[in-house]
């Protein structure tokens, strides 16, 4: 009721002809709109002391309650874990088993198929999981050592609605034919936005480009982009090795 009464005495002011409507809306405004005219340096001096406190709270709690806690629904977790910004969400009997190294967006979700007796997440070291990534498991998703997966990736093992209509709107569970392994080979890397289905293995070194949607499995040493994803390109391992060598010699 109060939103209610906000709301017209706003329309009301924005919309009366009257004088005293018109002068109330614009000290309202000025009101709402006020700001210090101060001094860049002491902005900037704001700004750093924000910064920091900042820092050092999602610091501590990162260090002292969210990594111990999430370590704790980890079957493995090996050293240096790195979460940031937040815990991830967890849901259904999924085991977990992390490598050493590993980065982990806080706003990722991690799910498991009811369907599948004991559904697994591996992941190995050195591996990049970015913001708002989900992963629905429906037997096992293995995610080998050195894959980059960029924010807003999906990885559907389970759809988690049958085809049925009937069946769906029973809130009954996936066809088993909707439900697979989906396995990401050691330094693969996927763009923002991929999504990857059930049944697909992404080879070694392969990249996925931004936005594509993956249904069926991609070989080794390739660039793949669009729904559904194929082949645009292959990657000469070879001559990207000696260009690192030359760099570095």
């Amino acid at each position: 009721m109060l939103t209610n009464m906000t709301f017209k005495l706003k329309t009301w002011l924005k919309t009366s002809h009257s004088p005293t409507a018109k002068w109330l809306f614009r000290t309202l405004k000025s009101i709402a709109v006020f700001d210090l005219p101060l001094p860049q340096f002491i902005n900037l001096a704001f700004y750093k002391v924000l910064s920091f406190v900042r820092n050092a709270y999602h610091g501590l709690l990162r260090v002292f309650i969210l990594t111990p806690a999430f370590r704790g629904r980890c079957s493995h977790s090996g050293k240096q874990l790195y979460l940031y910004g937040g815990l991830p969400f967890v849901t259904g009997p999924l085991d977990i088993a992390l490598g050493d190294h590993c980065r982990i967006s806080g706003q990722t979700t991690f799910s498991a198929s009811s369907h599948t007796r004991q559904p697994s997440l591996h992941i190995g070291n050195n591996v990049d999981v970015g913001w708002q990534t989900t992963i629905a498991v429906g037997t096992k998703v293995i995610i080998e050592d050195n894959v980059r997966i960029a924010g807003r990736s999906n990885f559907f093992g389970y759809s988690g609605h049958p085809i049925d209509p009937e069946k769906r709107a029973n809130g009954e569970a996936d066809d088993l034919n909707q439900i697979g392994d989906i396995i990401l080979r050691r330094d693969c890397w996927l763009g923002t936005n991929v999504i990857v289905k059930a049944g697909v293995t992404i080879g070694q070194n392969s990249i996925i480009a931004a936005g594509s949607v993956v249904t069926k499995s991609i070989p080794n040493n390739v660039i793949a982009a669009g729904n559904p994803a194929t082949i645009v390109r292959h990657i000469d391992t070879s001559s990207t090795r000696t260009l690192l060598e030359a760099d570095y010699a």
